[in-house]
């Protein structure tokens, strides 16, 4: 639920500031380190993976955000994506 009301907030900080890119980094490169086996032969593969998905998601998701929002607005912008990241997710865990 923060997610989504901070999603909107104007005073929220860009996903690309360092303080926020740099979370998503760690996040991302911990998380893939962990989805691979944090003890297998592929751990570190999969933390490179993690990090390469956050920083095109950090990027990605920026530019797809601010032509949904010039399109459809900030608030319906700021839904559509939170269901495609979860959908996306859901989705690659899943798999």
């Amino acid at each position: 639920m923060a997610e989504l009301i901070g999603d909107m907030l104007p005073q929220i900080p860009s996903r690309t500031s360092p303080p926020a890119l740099i979370a998503r980094i760690l996040s991302g490169g911990i998380v893939g380190w962990l989805v691979t086996g944090a003890n297998s032969s592929f751990a570190l593969v999969g933390a490179l993976f993690g990090v390469v998905g956050a920083l095109v998601g950090a990027y990605g998701g920026r530019a797809v955000r601010i032509a949904a929002i010039e399109r459809i607005g900030a608030v319906p912008a700021a839904l559509a994506e939170d269901v495609v990241a979860i959908a996306l997710a859901a989705f690659i865990v899943t798999r």
